[in-house]
């Protein structure tokens, strides 16, 4: 009796008085946002306003260059090719890993998560060593009889584009898995009792009940790539700088601040921007009203 007692104490929930309520709850985690997220933004958007002069004089310039919105350019279009690839290839894989047999897909999810786990530095280099002019790539092409001359692959937006794309498919095929694994097989059977083809049954059936995931993982991948560094800096080249290089150059070689912080509110502002369409357009269905 007296063991049943002690363990209906240990269980029993905590006492509303003791409960934080009201904003008293929430404080410990506004300071953490406050400190880390905040903060920083709020010195950043200064430095961007008032260094090397008060004005806005800093955006006037990085928007009104020609070289420097080539580099924007250069960004976006890396970001959109190795966003709309990544899900050209993701949505296969995703599929895939949700009708397979659970051994089979947990093979195939431990070397999705060993390459995620591998250092970024090594699989950039490797990447370098395989797209160069006497890299395995070239020789395999030429090897068939595909190419005549070695391609360039290397210190362009090409590599880039091959690098950045291969590091982020675990990010989209994720996302895509957990949607895709929770359609019910029955309404894709339901189609095809109805006279739906195989066609079908992919465009009006399945395509649209996974655009939650897609639209995750393709806004996941979109964003990381705007703001990678280690990838576009060693596969690309000066001529083909990403922003995320023009604000290192900023603020490690040139030391100027102000420019930097432009650039990175420009970058934050787009991030934000893409976030907020994407709330509006599929925020109810990721929370599961479809």
């Amino acid at each position: 009796m007296s063991t049943y007692s002690d363990a209906s104490s240990v269980s029993a929930p905590v006492p509303r008085a003791l409960r934080p309520t009201g904003f008293s709850g929430i404080v410990p985690a506004l300071t953490f946002v406050a400190i880390f997220f905040i903060v920083p933004v709020a010195a950043l958007l200064l430095r961007s306003v008032l260094e090397p002069a008060p004005g806005f004089g800093n955006y006037a310039e990085l928007l009104g260059s020609a070289t420097y919105l080539k580099i924007f350019a250069n960004t976006f279009i890396v970001s959109g090719l190795v966003t709309t690839i990544s899900l050209s290839i993701g949505f296969p894989v995703a599929w895939a890993l949700a009708i397979m047999p659970g051994r089979l897909a947990s093979v195939i999810f431990a070397i999705l998560l060993l390459s995620m786990w591998t250092n970024l530095l090594a699989r950039t280099y490797a990447w370098m060593v395989l797209l160069q002019r006497t890299g395995l790539i070239n020789k395999m092409l030429m090897g068939m009889g595909l190419i005549n001359q070695p391609l360039p692959l290397v210190n362009n937006l090409t590599g880039v584009t091959i690098g950045m794309t291969y590091i982020m498919l675990p990010f989209i095929i994720l996302p895509l898995y957990g949607v895709i694994k929770k359609i019910d097989p029955a309404i894709l059977q339901a189609a095809a009792l109805c006279g739906a083809s195989r066609g079908q049954c992919l465009t009006r059936v399945l395509l649209p009940l996974a655009v939650p995931g897609m639209a995750a993982g393709a806004l996941m991948v979109f964003v990381m790539s705007l703001g990678y560094f280690v990838t576009p800096s060693l596969l690309g080249g000066t001529a083909n700088m990403m922003l995320a290089e023009l604000i290192a150059q900023f603020v490690q070689s040139l030391v100027n601040w102000g420019m930097g912080g432009a650039a990175a509110l420009v970058l934050l502002v787009v991030t934000l921007s893409l976030y907020v369409v994407q709330l509006r357009f599929f925020g109810s269905q990721n929370t599961g009203g479809r």
